[in-house]
């Protein structure tokens, strides 16, 4: 998708660079049913203590029903429009059924209005937004929307210009390369949609001012060594200080030191990630 600058009549315009969105239609022909209110996501826990800070506010938005299950299978859909989604970084598309049925998903790189797409356990042809299991895959091709266990849905790759990349099977398994470097076995029965994830510019956007991310629901962040010592590691001090050490987060931890502790899926990660 293209890139929209602004005139500078003002500084926040003068850096503002956001995705051109002239192409998503204007009006959408989805019921109802597939738009949901959304709870306001402030970062805080069943208790109201704030587990993720600086979030809060920001627009009201509805929530668009994604099928990230692809479950309609061996009938052909035909894309009816390629739509903005406030929720996700990548469009979605409204696919209508022949038998009446109309769904959201997400829209691959390429997909346009008028075209066809299939989701099939069975071989099928290899077009973006096709969708098979992983073990019908040829080694090579990138795919997203992929399961991480058959039948559940989903999870990996489904953010702005991501895609897996099918490396072969072995067993009943097959290795993926992720897009942060690692590379993993997930078991061939998941289900993976072919291409890349639209909206690849995603990633040359400039928000330009404080007021986009506010209404983003993104909160201002505080620097640490602004705060006090008990807020803080690096908090205290007369006048202006440095950290005194390792960077830290706010709860004492070396920032980049490893935190994941799963050592009943460690047998399926081939390679460590490398972002």
């Amino acid at each position: 998708m293209a890139l929209k600058r602004y005139k500078a009549i003002t500084n926040p315009r003068r850096q503002r660079v956001m995705i051109d969105r002239s192409g998503f239609s204007k009006e959408t022909a989805a019921p109802k049913k597939l738009f949901t209110p959304t709870a306001k996501i402030t970062g805080r826990n069943s208790q109201g203590r704030i587990t993720v800070r600086h979030r809060g506010g920001g627009q009201k938005r509805m929530y668009r029903v994604i099928d990230f299950n692809r479950n309609k299978f061996e009938i052909p859909g035909k894309v009816v429009s390629i739509e903005f989604d406030p929720n996700r970084t990548g469009a979605i598309a409204l696919i209508v059924y022949p038998d009446g049925d109309k769904r959201f998903v997400l829209a691959p790189a390429g997909l346009e209005v008028g075209m066809s797409i299939i989701s099939s356990k069975k071989g099928i042809i290899l077009d973006p937004g096709n969708a098979t299991l992983l073990k019908n895959i040829p080694s090579g091709f990138n795919v997203h929307n992929v399961e991480m266990y058959p039948g559940r849905g989903a999870k990996l790759g489904r953010s702005a210009g991501n895609s897996i990349q099918v490396q072969g099977q072995v067993g009943k398994y097959v290795q993926v390369k992720m897009p942060s470097g690692e590379t993993r076995l997930l078991h061939g029965d998941c289900l993976a949609t072919i291409g890349a994830v639209s909206n690849e510019d995603h990633l040359h956007e400039v928000i330009g001012s404080a007021g986009v991310n506010r209404r983003l629901g993104r909160r201002p962040g505080v620097r640490g060594v602004a705060m006090h010592a008990q807020q803080h590691p690096h908090g205290g001090g007369e006048g202006k200080t440095g950290t005194g050490g390792p960077a830290k987060d706010i709860y004492g931890h070396r920032i980049g030191i490893r935190t994941r502790r799963n050592k009943r899926t460690d047998k399926f990660i081939l390679k460590r990630r490398t972002k």
